[in-house]
C-alpha cells in the first residue's frame, strides 16, 4: 500500500468538510461492530441504499450476531434476502459467517491483509470494515470512488478493465488520511453517490469545482471510461403450476445456475418464446401428470425479468392433476407438493414469490 498522508491532502481535506453537512443517516454509520458492517456492505452489493436498508435491519434483526447467521440453515438466510437478488451473495455471506466461527472464535480479523482472507471478501469489502472497524488507512475502491477520482484527476483507464484498480487504488491510497481514514472513505463513497453523480452531478455547487479536470476540461459527462458490457441473452422459461388438491409441486433449484437454493416449478427451457401445443403435451407425458380437463386454465402473459447478464422471458402453465404425479416424478426431477403454507416459508426467486402471491 501506499504510504497514507499525516496531513489531509486538499481531496481530503474538501471531502472531510463536504461530509458532515451533507451525508445521509444511515445505521450502519452509527456502529464499530465488523460484523454489521460486514452485513450491510454485503446487503448494498449491487442494491440501492433505500432497497437495501429494510433487509439490513431484518437481518440484524435475525442474526443479531455472526454466531446466529452461522448457524441458520442455509434455506432460512435465502428466504430472508429474497428480493434482493444476486443470490450468490447470500450463500457466501453464510458460508463467511461459519468461517469466521470456525476459523477465528467468532471474531472478525481486525486489519485488512487477514480480511482478505475470508470466503467470499475482495479488496473493496476488506478495506470497508477494516477502515470503518478498526481505523485502518486503506482506502475502499467501489463505483461512487472511480467516479470521483476520474473526475477529478482526469484518469482516463477503463474502469471495468481489472489493470486499472490498481492505478485507482494508488490515487486512492495517497489521499487517504492516516488520522480519519473511516470519515474519508465514508465521505469519498458518499460524495459519488449525491454529488458527483453519474448524470447530472451538481457541479455548480461542487467544494471540487476548481480542483477538478473533468470540470475544468468539459469532459465530467466523459469520465469515467467504461467500457460497455457485452449484450444480456434471453432465455426462455416456461413454468407448468402442477397442482393437486391444495398442494402445489416445486422443486429447488441445485444446478450451478440462477437461483441456485431457491424454490421453482417444473420447468421447461426452450429457445423461441412461444411453447407449441405437441411440446407442451410432450413436456407433461414426461412428467408423467394426469391432468383435470374440467379446470383447464389459460398460461399467463409473458413475465419479463432482468438479471445482471441476462433476460428472461417467462409464462406460467397454471394445471390441475386428476391424480399426483408419480414417485418416479418426483425423485428423477426433485419435485414435491407443497401446501401453501409451506409455500410461503420457503425461498424463491423474487419472480415465483410474486406469481404466488398473485394467484393464492
Amino acid at each position: 500500500m501506499t504510504k497514507t498522508l499525516s496531513h489531509p491532502s486538499f481531496l481530503a481535506s474538501a471531502l472531510l468538510a463536504w461530509y458532515p453537512r451533507h451525508h445521509r443517516d444511515l445505521p450502519w454509520r452509527h456502529t464499530r461492530d465488523p460484523y454489521a458492517i460486514w452485513l450491510s456492505e454485503v446487503i448494498l452489493q449491487q442494491t440501492r441504499v433505500a432497497q437495501g436498508l429494510p433487509y439490513y435491519e431484518t437481518f440484524l434483526a435475525a442474526y443479531p450476531t455472526v454466531q446466529d447467521l452461522a448457524a441458520a440453515p442455509e434455506a432460512e438466510v435465502l428466504r430472508y434476502w429474497q428480493g434482493l437478488g444476486y443470490y450468490s451473495r447470500a450463500r457466501n455471506m453464510h458460508r463467511t459467517a461459519q468461517q469466521v466461527v470456525a476459523e477465528y472464535g467468532s471474531k472478525f480479523p481486525d486489519n485488512y491483509a487477514e480480511l482478505l482472507k475470508l470466503r467470499g471478501i475482495g479488496p473493496y469489502t476488506a478495506a470497508a470494515i477494516a477502515s470503518f472497524a478498526f481505523d485502518e488507512a486503506v482506502a475502499v475502491l467501489d463505483g461512487n470512488v472511480y467516479r470521483v477520482l476520474a473526475r477529478i484527476f482526469g484518469l482516463h483507464s477503463d474502469i471495468a478493465a481489472p489493470s486499472s484498480r490498481k492505478e485507482f487504488q494508488a490515487v486512492a491510497d495517497q489521499h487517504i488520511p492516516a488520522t480519519a481514514p473511516a470519515d474519508f472513505n465514508q465521505a469519498i463513497m458518499e460524495f459519488g453517490a449525491i454529488q458527483c453523480t453519474p448524470a447530472k452531478p451538481d457541479c455548480l455547487f461542487c467544494p471540487l469545482q476548481s480542483t477538478c479536470w473533468a470540470f475544468q476540461h468539459g469532459q465530467v459527462a466523459l469520465l469515467p471510461v467504461k467500457s460497455k458490457a457485452k449484450a444480456a441473452r434471453t432465455r426462455y422459461f416456461h413454468y407448468f403450476v402442477l397442482r393437486h388438491g391444495e398442494q402445489t409441486y416445486l422443486r429447488e433449484r441445485r444446478e450451478k445456475d440462477i437461483w441456485q437454493g431457491l424454490y421453482d416449478f417444473a420447468l421447461a427451457e426452450t429457445t423461441v418464446a412461444e411453447l407449441p401445443p405437441a411440446e407442451l403435451v410432450r413436456h407433461l407425458d414426461a412428467l408423467g401428470a394426469t391432468l383435470d380437463t374440467s379446470q383447464a386454465a389459460e398460461p399467463t402473459a409473458a413475465y419479463r425479468h432482468v438479471l445482471s447478464h441476462q433476460k428472461l422471458e417467462v409464462r406460467f402453465h397454471p394445471m390441475t392433476l386428476a391424480k399426483p404425479l408419480p414417485e418416479a416424478t418426483l425423485r428423477d426431477l426433485g419435485l414435491r407438493a407443497y401446501s401453501l403454507a409451506e409455500i410461503e416459508t420457503l425461498p424463491k426467486p423474487v419472480l415465483i414469490a410474486n406469481y404466488v402471491e398473485q394467484n393464492r
